[in-house]
């Protein structure tokens, strides 16, 4: 199979780690310049990226396109897409709830083949190995699979119904951000009445619980600009399926008061907590 040139919207810490492995496989990775950060400029750099000044030279160069993306962004940039009528493979790996990922597929189609997806794990840097997973059309989906085969990233397949990599996705989320945000709230009501060492205790007894990983608290504040808006897909998704929603949306109403913690890797489990209690 020929090696693709790829375009990857836009290169965040996931995007531009997940770029990088596509490019293994590609004749070369495509990202658009223009309005975007230093910081993303540098990382661009660092993972090896080819700049363009345009999104229309973007989508005329690129056989595929990756999307990733903060979710509030995912529509707003497919319709972009869809302005310049590319006519390659769109995966729409962003994470976004099953009817939005339609939504964005019947926008794109029949010009595009477009392709759901869901990022799980960590970005494919210093050794960490993300899944992707994939649904939809069969010859799409192959295509994405050489272009990730002997990478970091490793794709996998569901089936050709554009959805279900996206239902996986905030399935896994719900629980995992959930469960983060669980760990903040209990080390924080210990840590007020001077009990916090005790709970680590109880917590240290069963090691399998998020519980006895109370440093991961600060990297969750961090992270929070990020989770929050997830969770909220992932609301979104319960209450379509006839399921409460009502707790997701309070665990992002929770990360939504660490919000100007954004990406701040010097943060403490002390500063976060105490951003918890004062916002």
């Amino acid at each position: 199979m020929d090696q693709p040139t790829v375009g990857i919207l836009h290169p965040g810490s996931m995007g531009a780690a997940v770029a990088a492995s596509a490019a293994i496989n590609a004749t070369e990775v495509l990202w658009c310049e223009t309005g975007r950060s230093t910081a993303s400029m540098e990382r661009a750099a660092r993972f090896g990226l080819t700049p363009v000044a345009t999104m229309a030279d973007l989508l005329d160069r690129s056989d595929i396109v990756i999307s990733l993306c903060p979710p509030a962004a995912a529509e707003d940039l497919a319709h972009d897409v869809a302005a310049h009528r590319f006519a390659g493979v769109y995966v729409e790996a962003n994470a976004i709830n099953p009817e939005r990922m339609q939504r964005i597929a019947r926008l794109l189609e029949p010009d595009a083949t477009v392709v759901d997806g869901g990022v799980v794990g960590s970005p494919p840097v210093r050794g960490k190995t993300p899944t992707l997973y994939l649904s939809g059309p069969a010859d799409a989906t192959v295509r994405i699979e050489a272009l990730f085969a002997g990478t970091a990233v490793e794709a996998a397949v569901l089936g050709a119904e554009v959805g279900k990599a996206s239902a996986l996705k905030l399935a896994y989320a719900s629980f995992q951000k959930t469960s983060r945000v669980l760990v903040a709230l209990a080390v924080g009501m210990a840590h007020a009445h001077g009990v916090d060492q005790e709970l680590l205790e109880v917590a240290s007894r069963r090691t399998d619980s998020y519980l006895s990983e109370p440093q991961y608290v600060a990297k969750t504040a961090a992270r929070a600009w990020r989770w929050g808006p997830e969770l909220e897909e992932a609301a979104d998704a319960l209450a379509a399926a006839g399921l409460p929603p009502e707790m997701l949306r309070a665990a992002a109403t929770t990360l939504s008061r660490w919000n100007d913690a954004k990406d701040n890797s010097e943060l403490t489990l002390t500063d976060a907590l105490d951003r918890l209690t004062h916002p």
